[in-house]
């Protein structure tokens, strides 16, 4: 049984016990947090009607808030003695799929 999941702008496939990045999440560690469900499959049959999709639970649990790599920006133009220089980190969460629960 495994699920298609929304997280921040992503879609994550995600299983009970797998652990997901995501951007920042409300909460604090050791807090749950549900995701919603896009798609979702259970022995082999696969759900992705709206309205079925709304009663299935991913529940998650919040390990961690962290801050990814620092990613440079750098802008030049030649010639013309244009340069910028810009970094930047996303915030980040760790979280742990502990349930995954379709509502009948």
């Amino acid at each position: 049984m495994y699920a298609i999941v929304k997280a921040g702008g992503r879609q994550e496939k995600v299983a009970v016990g797998d652990l997901i990045v995501v951007d920042r999440v409300p909460g604090a560690p050791g807090s749950t947090y549900e995701l919603p469900a896009v798609l979702f499959v259970e022995d082999g049959k696969i759900t992705t009607d709206v309205a079925a999709l709304a009663k299935v639970t991913v529940t998650a649990e919040v390990i961690d808030h962290h801050r990814g790599v620092k990613i440079d920006i750098l802008k030049f133009k030649n010639k013309t003695g244009y340069r910028r220089r810009q970094g930047h980190r996303s915030e980040l969460t760790k979280v742990k799929v502990t349930n995954i629960a379709a509502g009948k």
